[in-house]
This record gives structure tokens, C-alpha cells and sequence, in this order.
């Protein structure tokens, strides 16, 4: 065998081998396995499907800091266990919007959401965007949104249903 043929064997090979996400990450392996953090992630996530706030109740730290998606480039900051639950209650209890969660990939304690939320008359706005999620011993720390939207009536829409009240 040349050393061309096994240059391509052994890239084939690399490439074929998949390596657990958790193990990509320095540290992060140790201190919790990604299946932990996805279902952290998936119930996070049902949540404002299923427009379950309930599901929310305990996968959030006392120290939780949430930058939500606003139309100022730093967004509305939002700290602490208690606001944090109460912006995210009301916005998984809104039935005038809805949530798809088109992407989520799991790293460690972390995770990228990609999602679209849909308002307006028969659902039909949407805005399309990524949360950024970090996790500390099963509970979420850090969630970090970001919107791609043409549409600011659609940022207005996200939020207004985090400041409707739960029922």
C-alpha cells in the first residue's frame, strides 16, 4: 500500500470514528454525561410546545442569567431563579404563539436550540432564532437568545407573551 492509499484509509477511518460530544469538550465530561443535559434540554424544550409551563419547575439554578431576544443588540437581562420562571412560565402558558424547535445539539453542559416561533393571525409571523444554554449540575445557568428576524411585530409578539400573566 502507497502512503496515498493509507493517507486515505486512515482520514476514511478518522472520519468514520464518532466521538461522544461530551468528550470534545476539556472537563466537561467529568462533570456531567450529555444525556443528562439533553433531557434537561428536551423538557425545556416540551415546555413551550406542549405549552406545559410545569415543566419548567426545577431545571433552574438560583443563579440563572437569561439575555432573551429584544430589538436592543444586548437584549433584556434577566437574573435569578424566581424571573427567570416566571418570563419563562408565561411564555410556554401563551397560546398565541407557537414553538417548533427545528435543531438542539448537546455538548457537555451545554446545548445550541435552534427554533422558530410563530404569532400573529393564524400563526402565520414567525421569527427564527438560537438560544445558547449552559447547565451546571442539571440546572440551566445560562441561556443566551439571539433572533434572525425581519419583523420587529414578531420580536413585540415574543415579548409580550413572556409578560402575559400564567394561568
Amino acid at each position: 500500500m502507497n502512503k496515498k492509499s493509507l493517507a486515505a484509509l486512515t482520514l476514511a477511518f478518522a472520519l468514520s470514528v464518532r466521538v461522544p460530544a461530551f468528550a470534545q469538550e476539556p472537563g466537561d465530561a467529568a462533570r456531567m454525561p450529555p444525556s443528562r443535559t439533553a433531557d434537561v434540554i428536551d423538557r425545556f424544550n416540551r415546555a413551550f410546545v406542549q405549552h406545559d409551563a410545569s415543566l419548567l419547575e426545577d431545571l433552574v439554578a438560583e443563579d440563572c442569567v437569561m439575555e432573551s431576544v429584544e430589538s436592543s443588540s444586548e437584549g433584556s437581562r434577566v437574573v435569578g431563579r424566581a424571573d427567570n420562571l416566571k418570563l419563562w412560565k408565561n411564555l410556554a402558558n401563551n397560546t398565541n404563539g407557537a414553538f417548533e424547535v427545528e435543531d438542539v445539539v448537546v455538548f457537555g453542559e451545554r446545548a445550541n436550540i435552534r427554533w422558530r416561533y410563530r404569532s400573529g393571525p393564524g400563526l402565520s409571523q414567525f421569527v427564527r432564532g438560537v438560544t445558547l444554554m449552559r447547565l451546571r449540575d442539571g440546572l440551566i445557568v445560562e441561556a443566551l437568545a439571539y433572533a434572525k428576524t425581519g419583523n420587529s411585530s414578531v420580536g413585540a409578539a415574543v415579548r409580550n407573551a413572556s409578560d402575559a400573566k400564567s394561568e
